[in-house]
């Protein structure tokens, strides 16, 4: 009996002493495991992929739930594709600081220069504040425009909005607008003679080695990629309807997994495609005629972290989608969220992850 006690007592020690031993990195997992969790049952989302770097190193990477139904698949972070909305912006960002850096692009010049046959507003405005969401350019004006499903071109999808007035003087207000990013990226593919979606993929994609990132082509096959979601009158997850993002690519309309948009992230933290200099111009508020800060650089909003510290980040919500990428230079911090369901809020969520991993 009492060298069974002995044993006992040997095994709790070893027990106890490997918890005691739990690294810091290992217990914010552990929270932050738990907090995704409770993230998942309570929106009702199918499926998740959380991946998390710091100082470049990969420290967390978990999928959660399935990107399926049926076939019940689980989500994989290094290989499940979600469709990853708005975030899509700050890769046109990049793209642009790219396009700006080679002279292909000035910033502040007139986007006539380079859509010359584009509908003249009442206003000129500039390239820079196309991609600050200053220019008065409408966002989508219902559900329909949102959800649509008609194939287009970039260049067929200013149809929608291309005749409509600017709702203000350019750099008079902040208006978020994705119609101003298909704009956008027609002025890029216009000043480089490339299709937008080719040059993204070159200059982007292939050096970060983001090799499960592509354009959301409606009617491919895509190895890996998610079913997309939608919640019922039950708050149970159903297959959203179709849709077409090819004419939105540059505002909603990539495909990525969470761990190609930790290498993404890191290209913010260690430029290596661009110069500090040029990514400043990204990463750096914008501001009104009057002076006031808009909080919105160029496809980045651009706060401060709750210790205080520069944080870089943007959401998004599409059909099928809700997404954060978060971003902290100076902890060298990267946060990516990516869920195959529509109209999740993802602040708080990645408020709570921020809290976790900047403790």
């Amino acid at each position: 009996m009492k060298r069974i006690i002995a044993c006992l007592m040997l095994l709790l020690g070893a027990v106890g002493f490997s918890q005691a031993v739990e690294t810091p990195s290992q217990l914010k997992i552990r929270a932050a495991t738990k907090l995704a969790k409770k993230f998942l049952k309570k929106q009702g989302i199918m499926g998740m992929s959380i991946s998390v770097s710091q100082h470049g190193e990969l420290i967390w990477s978990q999928g959660f739930g399935f990107s399926n139904k049926k076939p019940r698949t689980r989500v994989a972070p290094d290989e499940t594709i979600f469709r990853i909305a708005s975030v899509s912006k700050s890769i046109t960002a990049l793209a642009l600081a790219k396009l700006a850096e080679d002279k292909w692009i000035d910033l502040d010049s007139s986007i006539y220069k380079y859509v010359p046959d584009y509908p003249k507003y009442k206003y000129d405005l500039t390239v820079r504040q196309l991609g600050g969401n200053l220019s008065g350019i409408r966002h989508y004006k219902d559900h329909a425009e949102y959800t649509y499903n008609k194939k287009m071109s970039i260049t067929e999808g200013l149809d929608l909005f291309k005749n409509d007035s600017l709702l203000f003087e350019p750099g008079s207000r902040y208006n978020y607008t994705t119609f101003g990013f298909v704009l956008l990226s027609e002025v890029m593919q216009k000043a480089t003679n490339i299709p937008f979606d080719t040059f993204v993929n070159d200059t982007i994609f292939k050096p970060l080695k983001m090799e499960h990132s592509m354009i959301d082509v409606s009617d491919a096959l895509v190895p890996n990629r998610t079913q997309f979601y939608r919640s019922s009158f039950l708050k149970k997850p159903v297959l959203a309807s179709a849709v077409s993002n090819e004419f939105k690519v540059a505002g909603g309309g990539f495909l990525s997994t969470s761990e190609d948009l930790i290498k993404f992230g890191n290209e913010i933290i260690f430029p290596k495609i661009v110069s500090k200099e040029s990514l400043s111009q990204i990463v750096t508020s914008q501001h009104l005629l009057t002076g006031k800060n808009t909080g919105y650089g160029i496809g980045f909003a651009v706060e401060h972290s709750k210790k205080g510290t520069s944080k870089y980040y943007h959401t998004g919500g599409g059909v099928g989608a809700s997404t954060l990428l978060a971003i902290y230079p100076e902890e060298e911090l990267v946060i990516a969220v990516l869920t195959n369901l529509t109209g999740v809020s993802m602040q708080d969520f990645g408020n709570e992850l921020e809290s976790v991993f900047l403790d």
